[in-house]
Order: structure tokens, then sequence, then C-alpha cells
């Protein structure tokens, strides 16, 4: 982080983000598969929808923690769920199939995604969850970061960091995707870390 930092401090449009927050960390989930379940929760809707529909999500599931808060199911209590009933709780078509199909590898042992914290390459992560349908590479990169602490996925589709680099560049609109992911590109391996700072830039309330 401080390496980050140092090097791109006075960067014309980055240096200033780095300075009004120095030291940002992205949040981590308390698993890889709640950090999937949230990316997918999250596809293509408002930060303010997503918590919503994860909030009807725990209050279906009923799991709580030791302290008697709700807390996220694990993959089995998902895998065990019908898309109708993921569907009441908010959940497109295609996302309860997304959804499901996650559960079930991870419950099923197919997708190891606690054994891969233990030093398996980014990269052949982002291969194995790209094969589970309705999880594209926005889906992957972030679950990389909040899930697996990986700084250097991009983040291009997201349009919130589309939002916030336009701003930064004084653009009169946002950037398009292929913009994007060419500017984003000249920061590798702080990809997704240059984009946590423009998401944070638009003070949104949240990762």
């Amino acid at each position: 982080m401080e390496a980050f930092e140092r090097r791109y401090r006075d960067h014309p449009q980055l240096g200033g983000l780095i300075a009004a927050r120095a030291g940002l960390r992205v949040p981590q989930t308390a698993t890889p598969f709640e950090a999937l379940a949230w990316a997918i929760t999250g596809q293509q809707i408002s930060v303010a929808a997503a918590v919503t529909i994860r909030r009807r999500l725990l209050q279906l599931c009923a799991c709580r923690h030791s302290s008697g808060l709700l807390c996220h199911p694990d993959a089995a209590r998902l895998a065990a769920l019908t898309a109708d009933q993921l569907g009441e709780a908010g959940f497109s078509r295609a996302k309860s199939r997304a959804l499901l199909a996650l559960s079930q590898g991870a419950a099923s042992g197919a997708l190891p995604l606690d054994g891969w914290l233990d030093g398996a390459p980014a990269e052949e992560i982002a291969e194995r969850l790209l094969a589970v349908p309705g999880i594209g590479p926005w889906t992957v990169s972030y679950a990389l970061l909040r899930g697996y602490g990986w700084l250097d996925g991009s983040l291009h589709g997201d349009v919130a960091v589309r939002k916030a680099l336009g701003m930064a560049l004084g653009m009169a609109d946002k950037p398009d995707q292929k913009q994007t992911q060419q500017w984003l590109d000249a920061f590798s391996p702080w990809r997704a870390l240059v984009a946590a700072h423009l998401w944070a830039s638009l003070q949104a309330g949240g990762f």
C-alpha cells in the first residue's frame, strides 16, 4: 500500500484521491463465498438496491451469529433454496441461477473457495469462476478484491468507477469500458485499488 501511494501521490488525477484517503483499505468479507454472493447480488444495480436484496436474503435464510445477529448464509444453506424463493427476495432469474450454481459448486467442493485462500493464483481462480453460468469478469474481479484481497482485478465495467473516472478526467460524460480499461491498465498491479479510490471519491457509501 505504501509503495502504491509513494508511486502515484503526484499523479495528476490519482494523486488528489490518494491524498484525500491515504491508507485506504478495502473491507474484506468474512469468506470468499460471501464476496461472490454479494457480487452476484450487486450486478448492474445500485448499492442501495443490492443492500435491500441482501437484507431480504439474510431474513429468508435466518442464519444467526452466536451474538444473535443475522449473518450471511453459507453455501449449503443457499444451495437448499429454490429460484422462486430467491425471486421473492428480489433476485432476477439470471441472478438466481448464478447464485444457485455458485452455492451448489461451493457446497459440493467442486469450487474450493476457502481452499484457494492458501495461495491459488488469481488467474486460476478467475478461470474456474468464469465457468459458472452468470459470473463474468466484473463479478470475478470484485470477488477477488473483497474475498481474496487481490488488488489487480480490472473493474472497468463498473458504472461507478467509470463515472468517477470521467469526473477525475474532467470529461462531460463517463468514459466507455474500453477507455476505462486502458486507463486502469497503466496502474497494474494495483488496478482494483485504483478502482477503490475512484469508488470512494463518489462517497457512494460502500464497496
